[in-house]
């Protein structure tokens, strides 16, 4: 269920009010897009924030080498910060918003971090703060909430989606290459695991799914509700350990679209290994690599609407 999917994508689409000058329109995802991944995690974060913080100064010196899995568990998620900054603290210090920031960013775990890495925005930061930006943009995201409770994985595919258009449109570059309606994409996948229905609703059995061109990842999405719609038990937070939910494998060669799939993923705990294009093509590890099923779309001349 979408709810008040327009008012959200306008409420972030404002934010380039405040970049004009400095960016120009087709420059404005640059900075919008990463800023929306990262409001989007440190929503996810902020109810189990102050026992991450606890749990790492516990472990702190020491003989855990490796506390990032341990940190992760108490996040009830795949990643975590630790940094006492989050949004509503770097706003507090406007004097200090360049390195605050990226000092937050660079406390998140590997996984997360690199989200935002392949946005390549430690170049915009600079570029924001020296234009007196900064601040002002950090503080406009603090308004929206982007809470999973609040606003779905489905809605912020499709909020991703709308503001990737809208970029692509301000840089006269193809939209279709990015959005496929979610009715489209609930067939396609209908389609594509109706044989293994009966399969996916035992115990033990493992499935994967690679879509080759998973763009934003909102098709490795709907695949990954319809798997847990088939089975609920397929849901939690020791997959491994659970039954029939499918592995999905994305491979991408825009690395921003790359940091958008994983960032959809991340979230709700789901088991998609999503890599750059070039990382699937020149990896030993992944020779020899199959999946059970394969799904994706060709790209279109105009969106697909």
């Amino acid at each position: 269920m979408v709810h008040n999917f327009g008012e959200k994508v306008s409420f972030i689409w404002s934010v380039a009010d405040l970049l004009r000058g400095p960016y120009k329109p087709a420059q404005y995802g640059r900075v919008i897009l990463p800023l929306t991944v990262l409001r989007r995690l440190d929503c996810v974060l902020a109810p189990t924030k102050d026992k991450v913080l606890a749990k790492a100064k516990s472990l702190k010196g020491g003989k855990v080498g490796n506390i990032e899995p341990i940190l992760n568990r108490v996040a009830r998620v795949p990643f975590h910060n630790s940094s006492r900054l989050d949004f509503q603290k770097l706003k507090g210090d406007p004097d200090r918003i360049a390195a605050n920031l990226t000092r937050y960013i660079k406390s998140f775990s590997k996984k997360a971090r690199e989200i935002i890495e392949y946005f390549g925005f430690e170049t915009e930061i600079a570029k924001l703060d020296e234009h007196n930006r900064l601040y002002l943009v950090v503080s406009k995201f603090c308004d929206i909430d982007l809470h999973p409770d609040v606003v779905s994985n489905n809605e912020m595919g499709y909020i991703f989606e709308e503001l990737i258009r809208r970029f692509n449109e301000a840089a006269k570059e193809t939209a279709g290459d990015h959005f496929t309606p979610r009715e489209v994409i609930r067939l396609m996948v209908n389609l594509l695991f109706e044989p293994d229905g009966d399969i996916l609703t035992k115990k033990g059995i493992v499935k994967t799914l690679c879509d080759p061109a998973c763009g934003t990842g909102g098709m490795l999405a709907i695949a990954d509700e319809y798997l847990r719609e088939l089975n609920p038990d397929a849901s939690g937070t020791t997959i491994p350990s659970r039954l029939g939910a499918a592995s999905n494998f994305g491979p991408h060669s825009n690395h921003q679209l790359f940091a958008r799939a994983r960032a959809s993923a991340m979230p709700h705990q789901r088991r998609w290994h999503s890599e750059p294009l070039h990382s699937l093509q020149d990896r030993g590890d992944n020779r020899g690599r199959s999946s059970n099923r394969l799904q994706g779309r060709l790209p279109l001349a105009g969106p697909a609407r």
